[in-house]
């Protein structure tokens, strides 16, 4: 058994995965643009990643672009068995590695070709459906037309599974009406917790729930606050964060990334840290904890 069995699995797309998985973004340039500092440390951390037993790995196309799905693939295709590769469509990278909507159906269905050859695949996982109304977070507006098309290349067998990422309630119940949705991936964490009500809905309906950004947008006292918790514990604060996140709800299925193995062992060893009630109680109190 590996450390990360501790931290529990859930069903994702019909398989069941560890609740501790690996975000590859980090693992392209600055700003998830060009290639990797270290090309072999990219590969490392890879490598120890699924022989620590994770089996859930988050990644996309527009990361580089290309560069994460190709190092994914020179680092560990052929794929284990159980492995599970969630990826993503909906944007684009511009030459000065800014992020633009791409919904058409041209680009869409590029982006899961693209997806497939650097992957090394013939059918994705999971695909997400990144939602580009609003870049910084969910924003209504209908996601039928773009949706459609990623319905269409799953009925024709390129991909098994459909997911939403940057998502509003109002638009997970519209994609349902579409297909079938296994996933939802959002911004969510101790500070920012806009999804609470929505974790708890896709928890009584068995959908997983991806939060990305575990640290992003602390203010100083909450970000002391957490420090003062972690050193009672003897834990990292980024520990501590993605603790509090598996006792949140056990739908939520996590991806911190990095592109250090040292920092990828300190993640992952997570899953044997058990939160005392009281810093549970005192960790979420930190959203109503003012600058």
């Amino acid at each position: 058994m590996s450390i990360i069995d501790q931290a529990g699995s859930f069903n994702l797309g019909g398989r069941s995965v560890k609740r501790l998985g690996y975000g590859a973004m980090q693992l392209a340039g600055p700003g998830v643009f060009g290639p990797p500092r270290n090309h072999g440390a990219a590969l490392a951390v890879l490598r120890e990643a699924v022989e620590s037993g994770v089996n859930h790995i988050d990644t996309s196309d527009f990361y580089g672009p290309h560069v994460t799905n190709q190092i994914i693939r020179e680092a560990l295709h052929p794929y284990r068995d159980d492995l599970v590769i969630v990826t993503k469509i909906g944007a684009r990278r511009g030459t000065d590695g800014s992020w633009i909507p791409a919904f058409s159906r041209e680009e869409l269905t590029q982006a899961v070709h693209d997806n497939l050859r650097n992957l090394g695949l013939d059918v994705l996982d999971v695909v997400n459906l990144r939602i580009m109304f609003d870049v910084h977070g969910p924003a209504e507006g209908s996601i039928e037309a773009p949706l459609t098309v990623l319905a269409d290349l799953q009925r024709q067998g390129l991909v098994r599974h459909v997911g939403l990422s940057n998502a509003t309630s109002r638009q997970i119940a519209e994609g349902r009406r579409i297909t079938e949705i296994v996933c939802v991936q959002n911004q969510y964490n101790l500070a920012y917790r806009a999804d609470d009500e929505l974790i708890d809905d896709l928890a009584r309906e068995g959908t997983a729930y991806v939060p990305f950004f575990p640290l992003g947008g602390f203010t100083p006292l909450q970000s002391s606050t957490l420090s003062d918790v972690a050193a009672r514990l003897d834990a990292t604060p980024m520990q501590v964060a993605l603790a509090w996140l598996l006792r949140r709800a056990e739908n939520i299925l996590l991806i911190p990334g990095t592109s250090s193995v040292g920092h990828l062992r300190e993640n992952l060893a997570t899953a044997s840290l058990a939160l005392p009630d009281d810093a549970v109680w005192e960790l979420s109190r930190m959203a109503d904890i003012a600058a």
